[in-house]
C-alpha cells in the first residue's frame, strides 16, 4: 500500500495522493509518496515506552448520549495506554479518521489545554476504522478496527 503526505498539514493518502488535499486544500504537487509516514511497534504484543504513549486507543459505542433521531455511534480515541504528553515541546497535533483508507474528519489538539483524547460521532456500522495521531516529535501513529466487529463485540 502507498503513502502519501501532503507537505502543508501532514494529511495522509492511501494508494494515491488526492488532486486536492482534504485538510488544508493544497495541490497534488505537495504531496510526497512517503513508505514509511506511519511509524509501527515492533512487536505489537510487547510495546516500547515510545510505543505504547503514541499508539490510539479505540472504542466504539453503539448508541452515543445523544438524542439524533437516527442510529449514532461514539468513536472515542486516547492516545497511548499510557496517555500521551500535551506539553509545548512535546505534543498531539491532530487526530485524524479514516473509513475503508477515505478521510473522514481531523481533530486538531493545542499543548497545554487539552488532553490527547476525542470523541467523534457517526451513522456508520460497518468497515475498516482508521485512526491516526500525529505527534510533534514521534510522528504518525496509526490503529485500525473492523467497525461492524466492534459492535458486534459489545452487543455480547
Amino acid at each position: 500500500m502507498k503513502t502519501f503526505t501532503c507537505q502543508i498539514c501532514g494529511y495522509i493518502a492511501f494508494d494515491q495522493a488526492p488532486v486536492d488535499c482534504p485538510v488544508c486544500n493544497s495541490a497534488i504537487e505537495n504531496f510526497d509518496n512517503n513508505p514509511d509516514a506511519i511509524e509501527t511497534p515492533a512487536d505489537a504484543d510487547n510495546l516500547s515506552e515510545t510505543e505504547g504513549t503514541h499508539i490510539p486507543q479505540i472504542l466504539v459505542r453503539r448508541e452515543c448520549g445523544f438524542n439524533h433521531g437516527e442510529e449514532c455511534r461514539e468513536i472515542q480515541v486516547s492516545v497511548g495506554e499510557i496517555e500521551h504528553v500535551m506539553e509545548s515541546e512535546h505534543f498531539i497535533n491532530f487526530i485524524d479518521f479514516y473509513i475503508n483508507r477515505q478521510y473522514m474528519t481531523r481533530i486538531i489538539l493545542t499543548p497545554k489545554n487539552n488532553h490527547p483524547v476525542c470523541t467523534l460521532h457517526t451513522k456508520l456500522s460497518k468497515g475498516t476504522l482508521s485512526v491516526i495521531a500525529n505527534c510533534n516529535v514521534h510522528g504518525n501513529w496509526r490503529s485500525k478496527i473492523r467497525l461492524d466487529e466492534m459492535l458486534t463485540q459489545e452487543k455480547q
